[in-house]
């Protein structure tokens, strides 16, 4: 992102140095309690748990603040959440709740929760569920992620984009020649495919979905939102939960 941090790093800086530094204030905290650095020392060695559960504390109040955050943007600014009628999506036009991820397919917390994601997208054909491919891990163009992105955004037009979707987030080690490899498998004519990648129209694409992220502040991916509520967690558990009391309001 120009001269700025990415997202991506910025996010796991937020995600590992602030814990560690709210743990530095509570060992600093317990230190002037206690009266010297000694006791404190050996009563985290003696319960080295406490400075996990910090850490997983700090994490989830970063989590929570990133998408009050996101939420308070999408809320002040419908339209950046609105569904753009090049965005592949998937269930009802119509449907009262809408999912919208972002994802890029070299993230690896994006691979882990794909399989219950897609899982969740089939116990719920009411819901519209939008994809938005986000290529942020190398963001040059002809990077990994942006010629993923570009492919499976090319692959949507020949009515392949699942297919595509699942095969790529399932490969482990991607490059151009093995997204290759995979269009051709998921039945997409490569020719035609690589003709829409370069296009202005597919290009133009990624670069307004790389605008809204920024936009909405997102820290990093994969991040949800439901009904332009961002989750906490990328929990596919925690989408159903969000999902369901989405239906209920």
């Amino acid at each position: 992102m120009s001269d700025t941090p990415s997202p991506a790093p910025a996010r796991a800086l937020f995600d590992w140095l602030g814990p560690i530094l709210g743990a530095v204030a509570i060992v600093i905290a317990l230190a002037g309690q206690l009266g010297f650095e000694g006791r404190v020392r050996a009563y985290l060695l003696e319960n080295p748990q406490l400075v996990q559960e910090m850490v997983q504390a700090g994490q989830a109040q970063q989590a929570a603040l990133a998408a009050e955050e996101t939420t308070r943007r999408a809320q002040a600014n419908p339209s950046l959440v609105a569904v753009d009628p090049r965005d592949p999506a998937f269930g009802p036009a119509d449907a009262e709740v809408t999912v919208i991820e972002y994802f890029d397919f070299q993230c690896p917390g994006c691979k882990a929760v794909a399989p219950e994601f897609l899982a969740l997208m089939q116990a719920n054909p009411d819901v519209r569920f939008v994809f938005r491919d986000w290529a942020i891990l190398d963001r040059e163009p002809g990077g990994t992620s942006d010629y993923a992105a570009r492919a499976a955004l090319a692959a949507h037009r020949q009515g392949r984009y699942l297919p595509v979707y699942q095969a790529l987030l399932a490969e482990p080690a991607l490059s151009p020649e093995t997204i290759d490899q995979l269009l051709v498998e998921n039945g997409v004519d490569l020719a035609r495919a690589r003709a829409d990648m370069d296009s202005a129209e597919i290009r133009d694409q990624v670069a307004d979905i790389d605008a809204t992220a920024q936009a909405l502040a997102l820290q990093g991916t994969p991040t949800f939102l439901v009904n332009g509520r961002a989750t906490e967690s990328i929990q596919p558990a925690a989408i159903a939960e969000a999902i369901a009391a989405a239906k209920a309001r």
